[in-house]
């Protein structure tokens, strides 16, 4: 037996207008137009990773003009900037050589995620997603990563988070895997990570549609469906985005530039195994809310039912009554029984006689 489940309000956010700009931001894509500037904005953190097996140097500041001095470095380099600015992005294209249309890419917004080779660089622009508890709502950022030849730069449209949390971890501990491999190594970590966080996405929206099975069996009412269109809305977003990561990671494993170790493809054959995993279960997740929807409206056909059926049987009840009662209701001056001294009790209990003797005759038919 199935164990029942406390029926937790799910809050339908307010949210029209952000929903709109999400949409535009992920479905509205343009190739002719292009995608939109980014407003201007200012760099707001920069942290530095330089390292090897048996050191690494971490470092952190404003002024982005300290990680020139890691570029040229044999050793790998992480460079993180937060807070896309447009001044500060084209000074680091130009110090380190990356191409004018990747320093476009990287101040736009709203792109799907590709991965391009051009020059010296190699270029992965994805969506690091996060899920909002109080909104229940999944917020996106744009997040795009150069591989060079000893060092990778990752830059993020907000300062106050993201899912490199586990990477920093790795880089702390000595002789580690990846302090111990090159810079396409630390890529792939950065890929594996947001490709990972996605998982986390997908099990809050399980268990929002678990929770939908559940309000459809106990509140088949309007509320409920809105929040099942709310939450179909959410996941085709989120489908839509991430959909686009196979090709990108597709196109690492393709690449034959020098920049990225034999020895690494096995590693970026695991994140497209993931990303493949991810957009599976997106699509079957997408497959259950539509059963969903269509047990809510079973539900609704149900009851429905169940109110025609009484409203039928009402109906059926107060017929023969109202035909006796018009009967004697009729204006003759001759009519049988008309003056009987006890004619209205027998009326009266003629009447209920019938409608106890038509119930019993329904309940013995299953009629209800």
């Amino acid at each position: 037996m199935r164990k029942s489940k406390s029926i937790i309000p799910i809050p339908i956010p307010d949210v029209l207008n952000p929903f709109k700009v999400r949409k535009q931001r992920i479905m509205n894509y343009n190739p002719v137009t292009g995608p939109a500037s980014r407003p201007p904005g200012r760099c707001e953190k920069v942290t530095i990773f330089d390292y090897t097996p048996v050191h690494v140097t971490e470092s952190s500041g404003e002024d982005h003009r300290m990680i020139f001095k890691y570029i040229d470095t044999p050793e790998p380099t992480w460079i993180n900037v937060d807070g896309i600015n447009k001044e500060t992005v084209h000074e680091i294209c130009t110090k380190t050589g990356i191409h004018l249309l990747l320093e476009e890419d990287i101040m736009s917004i709203g792109q799907r995620a590709k991965m391009d080779e051009i020059g010296q660089h190699l270029f992965a622009l994805l969506p690091m997603a996060y899920y909002n508890v109080e909104s229940a709502t999944i917020e996106y950022e744009q997040v795009s990563i150069v591989l060079g030849k000893n060092y990778v730069i990752s830059f993020q449209e907000e300062a106050t988070r993201d899912v490199f949390d586990h990477v920093r971890e790795k880089l702390r501990i000595e002789n580690s895997r990846i302090r111990s491999a090159g810079a396409d190594y630390l890529c792939y970590n950065l890929l594996d990570v947001i490709v990972d966080s996605y998982f986390l996405i997908l099990d809050k929206l399980g268990d929002r549609i678990e929770l939908m099975e559940d309000l459809v069996q106990h509140q088949p009412n309007t509320r409920t469906l809105a929040r099942i269109n709310y939450l179909r809305r959410e996941l085709l977003l989120f489908k839509r985005a991430i959909s686009p990561v196979r090709d990108l990671i597709n196109g690492f494993m393709k690449c034959e530039s020098p920049l990225l170790d034999e020895r690494t493809m096995k590693y970026f054959k695991d994140v497209y195994d993931h990303i493949i995993q991810a957009n599976d279960l997106a699509e079957n997740y997408r497959e259950a809310l539509l059963n969903v929807q269509e047990q809510y409206h079973t539900q609704i056909n149900l009851k429905m039912n169940e109110i025609m059926k009484v409203l039928a049987v009402v109906t059926t009840l107060m017929a023969p009554l109202t035909l006796v009662a018009g009967i004697y209701g009729m204006n003759f001056e001759y009519m049988p029984e008309l003056h009987t001294h006890n004619g209205y009790f027998i009326v009266l209990g003629s009447m209920i006689f019938m409608l106890v003797g038509m119930i019993i005759f329904f309940r013995k038919r299953g009629w209800f």
